[in-house]
């Protein structure tokens, strides 16, 4: 019994340790221009300038084949040292002001945060 807990406290241990990923997938409304979605993307990217937490930043657009992108056109992801740095950068006052302009030209928008794993 004892054993079992010791393993289950350092499974948590390790669980929390490593980097993160915040993957947000994102649909425009359909008003908000390319020239605006353009300044909208340089301006998330320079997040990782600004916001001491957010180690990288890479976004794309949407070229599946596959036709199940449920409208999603956009992805964008951010790498974090830890879940608590991820929380850091979600409260920080220049990601607030940021996603609130960000969020309010999105028609769609899903966030998943994970660690990656190797099998």
């Amino acid at each position: 019994m004892r054993e079992r807990a010791v393993s289950n406290r350092r499974e948590k241990m390790e669980e929390a340790k490593g980097p993160v990923k915040h993957v947000l997938l994102a649909k425009f409304k359909d008003d908000v221009t390319p020239e605006k979605i353009d300044e909208l993307i340089k301006g998330y990217a320079n997040l990782v300038n600004l916001i001491e937490p957010m180690k990288a930043f890479h976004w794309g657009k949407d070229v599946s084949i596959e036709n199940l992108h449920q409208g999603f056109t956009h992805i964008f992801e951010s790498t974090f040292e830890s879940k608590e740095a991820v929380a850091e950068y979600v409260a920080h006052p220049i990601h607030v002001e940021f996603a609130t302009m960000f969020l309010g030209s999105l028609d769609k928008v899903l966030v998943i945060d994970y660690k990656p794993t190797s099998v």
